[in-house]
Formats: structure tokens, C-alpha cells, sequence
């Protein structure tokens, strides 16, 4: 085994392994070292060791290994530490502390973590914890709302169909599938006796989108994700954008859409979860069935009426609404949600998965243009 092999192995399995690989050279290694012990061989230490050698519940100890773990490893490495470190060693009261947010490396479940304590968190720390949430929503703001605008919009354009186009406006795929009656066989070729195309830019429809986002803790990074999309198709002319979260309670935040970090700390993660309730209070906020689009981001484990969430559900399905189920919308990979409601919607003809940010735009760009959702989830669901 090669030195810089030996070395990553001294590294990842700790001083145990140093009679077998060799010591650690460097002063920078040894550091490395210490910042890995502290954190993950602490349900190996004794309690003195704990103390001396752990983070302990010491803030000033917690800030030196941030400062630490971000001088020596790289950020995505770094928000990985730091979560562990929150789950394993229990540090999320230091969290509370503003001289500790400021050392964190932000990150989206961090993020949920501040969202989690936003009730119980002192105010000298909530100024701290707003500026860590609002560079965290920039940068997923950077990341899709350029992206999103772009297919929303030309899905909206689309949907402005005309049956005079000019040349440059015809929709060839739709022109031709609506003409296969027309094929003659002798010439091998459709003759097109109605053609279809896209409309103007002026011409595009106008269309509802109301988001209902489950905020029990587990779908924290799906809350984060969902607000900062909502508060993009806000700002789009051609769509009237609703937003309610929903544990047992529903909390229309609608008004604060102008600024996705007031959405964020308008949410309360954690709780019980009632769909039922969310999609009765969802149902009074649509006024043209065949021109909105609900879209449902919850795990769908239903503390409330079983039987009669999958009847709103059938019935909001009915009257023309183009329903939209996700598991997840986050890059947390495949979630845990109740398998038995999520096969009970696609009885009914909707299905329920999960979606990464970065593909959710051209998902709402399906569901906007009433494409086929199911064949876009079984070629894209979970990438």
C-alpha cells in the first residue's frame, strides 16, 4: 500500500489502525485527526476523555473545531461533519449561540435545523440565524430561478395554442399526431388538414399554482426547496402562485411569497400531519379548476382522515385541476413516506415520487402544459 494510501486509512479509521498503517506525520494531519476523534469516536471515549478530547457541551470548544474542520477539509465535507455532529453528539442548543452560527458552513439541512428551533430561539440569535438562512435561499435562488422561469414560460406559450400559425409557430409533433387520419400511404406522408402552434408570448395563458407543503420535521430540506420555487413563480406574471404549509394546522403564507426567508421562518417544522384538512382549505383557494395546477409535497404518512383525503384528492382530480404528488423535493435521495396512500393516488391515476430541485423545473413545465406526468416520472423520477 502506497504512503498516501496509508495515510487515508490512518485517517478514516483512527488511532486504532496506527499500529498496522504508521503514525501521521504532519502537524496539518495530526490536526485532522483530532477534529475526526472529537466527532466520531466519542461513543469510544470515557467521560474524562470526553472532556478533554470531545466537543463536549462546551460552545467555545464547539467553535475552535468549526473553525477547525473548515481550514482543513472541503465544504461539502464540511456540512456533512456538521450534521453528524448535531445527530451524534446532540448540539443543536449550541446552535442557539450566534458566535457558533457564524463559524457553521450553511447548508440546506442546516437550514432545517434553525427552522426546527425558530420557536424557541432567543432573539440575540435570531438575526444570526436569518442571515445563515438567506445565504442558503440566494444561492438555490441562483441555482433554478433562471431555469424555472424559462420552461414555466415557454410551457405557458405552448399552451396558448392557435390552429392559423405561421410557419416558424407550428407544432410539428402535435400537427402530425392530429392529422394520423389523414396519412396516405401511396405518397408516405400526412397530409395536415388542421395545423397546430404555439402562440405569441403576448398570447400565453394565465394559470393558478397552489403549493400545500407538509412541515412535519422529516421533510425539512423539501419545505426549503418548495419555498424558494414558490417565491420564483411569484414573481411570474403569468401565474397566480399560492403557498399554504400544513402540519394539524394550515398556515396560509401566500402574502409572504416576496421574500422566500419569510416564508421559511413563517414555518414551524415538526408535528403531527393532517393532508385531509390542507387539501379542504386548498380546495377553496381554486376558482378554475381546468387552469390550476395543486401540487402536493408531503411524505403522505396522514394523521387525519385517510379516506377522506384520497376523495378531496379524487375529486379535485375530477373537476379538472392537474394534481401533482411529491415524496420529496430535495437531493436527500429516496424518502421514507407511506406506501400503502402513495399506491392508493396512483389507483387514481396520480402519481406520487420524489424530485430533485434541479429537475423540477422541467416537471412543472409537464404539469403545466397538461403533459403526461406519469411517463416524465418513470423516465425522470429521483434523478
Amino acid at each position: 500500500m502506497s504512503e498516501r494510501h496509508s495515510r487515508r486509512w490512518r485517517l478514516v479509521l483512527g488511532a486504532p489502525a496506527e499500529e498496522g498503517l504508521g503514525g501521521l506525520g504532519s502537524a496539518e494531519d495530526m490536526a485532522m485527526d483530532r477534529a475526526l476523534s472529537a466527532l466520531y469516536n466519542a461513543d469510544e471515549q470515557s467521560a474524562a476523555e470526553k472532556r478533554s478530547a470531545g466537543l463536549g457541551g462546551s460552545a467555545p470548544k464547539v467553535a475552535r473545531w468549526l473553525g477547525d474542520i473548515r481550514t482543513y477539509f472541503p465544504s461539502t465535507v464540511v456540512e456533512v461533519m456538521q450534521r453528524d455532529a448535531v445527530d451524534r453528539l446532540n448540539l443543536t442548543e449550541l446552535l442557539l449561540e450566534p458566535e457558533l452560527l457564524e463559524a457553521v458552513e450553511p447548508d440546506v439541512h442546516l437550514v432545517g435545523t434553525l427552522l426546527g428551533l425558530n420557536r424557541v430561539m432567543p432573539e440575540t440569535t435570531r438575526a444570526t440565524a436569518r442571515m445563515v438562512v438567506e445565504k442558503v435561499v440566494r444561492a438555490i435562488e441562483r441555482r433554478i430561478a433562471a431555469r424555472t422561469v424559462a420552461a414555466v414560460s415557454g410551457a405557458l406559450n405552448r399552451a396558448a395554442r392557435t390552429t392559423r400559425p405561421r410557419l416558424r409557430d407550428i407544432d410539428w409533433d402535435r400537427t402530425i399526431r392530429r392529422n394520423l387520419a389523414h396519412y396516405l400511404p401511396e405518397h408516405r406522408t400526412v397530409v395536415p388538414q388542421r395545423l397546430v402552434g404555439y402562440g405569441r408570448k403576448a398570447q400565453a395563458v394565465r394559470r393558478d399554482v397552489v403549493l400545500a407543503i407538509d412541515q412535519s420535521g422529516s421533510m425539512a430540506s423539501s419545505v426549503v426547496y418548495a419555498a424558494v420555487f414558490g417565491a420564483v413563480l411569484a414573481s411570474m406574471r403569468s401565474l397566480k402562485t399560492s403557498l399554504v404549509v400544513f402540519d394539524t394546522a394550515v398556515v396560509d403564507l401566500t402574502d409572504r411569497l416576496s421574500d422566500p426567508v419569510d416564508v421559511l421562518f413563517g414555518t414551524q417544522l415538526g408535528g403531527g400531519t393532517d393532508i385531509n384538512r390542507a387539501i379542504a382549505y386548498c380546495q377553496q383557494l381554486v376558482t378554475r379548476p381546468t387552469d390550476t395546477l395543486f401540487v402536493l409535497i408531503s411524505d403522505l404518512y396522514e394523521g387525519g382522515i385517510r379516506d377522506e383525503m384520497l376523495r378531496r384528492i379524487a375529486t379535485m382530480k375530477d373537476s379538472g385541476i392537474q394534481v401533482l404528488v411529491l415524496l420529496a423535493l430535495s437531493d436527500d435521495g429516496a424518502p421514507a413516506y407511506d406506501h400503502d396512500n402513495a399506491t392508493a393516488l396512483n389507483t387514481l391515476g396520480i402519481p406520487a415520487f420524489a424530485c430533485t430541485p434541479d429537475a423540477f423545473p422541467d416537471l412543472l413545465a409537464v404539469a403545466l402544459d397538461r403533459g403526461d406526468i406519469t411517463a416524465w416520472a418513470n423516465a425522470n423520477a429521483g434523478r
